[in-house]
């Protein structure tokens, strides 16, 4: 898979979305990853660069998206498979995205 991270410096996002989605050509394979953008407009953006097309499975809108997000990463690190893509099921994404919905407030010590 092509690496789709985005060009600008999303890490220092003090309020965005973190996403998961997932591909066409890789039903077990999604992607994680914050952008300060509408994550629908980011998925149509990265399926018009590549081939095939990304699907938006689940957003939160959030502060501070790329510390969450390197959080979800850290808890699917043994299920990583190239950069930003994991080999779980969606629903595996979803639910410890939502978990960590509970823990954003004290992310600033992350």
């Amino acid at each position: 898979m092509e690496n789709t991270e985005q060009p600008t410096n999303t890490k220092d996002v003090a309020y965005g979305n973190v996403y998961v989605m997932t591909h066409s050509f890789f039903s077990d394979v999604i992607k994680i990853g914050c952008t300060p953008i509408d994550p629908i407009q980011y998925a149509i953006t990265l399926s018009a660069k590549t081939p095939g097309d990304y699907t938006l499975v689940f957003s939160l809108q959030c502060k501070n998206p790329c510390k969450v997000e390197n959080k979800i990463r850290e808890y699917l690190n043994a299920k990583a498979y190239v950069n930003e893509f994991y080999q779980v099921p969606a629903e595996v994404a979803e639910r410890l995205l939502k978990r960590e919905i509970l823990r954003i407030p004290t992310l600033s010590d992350v």
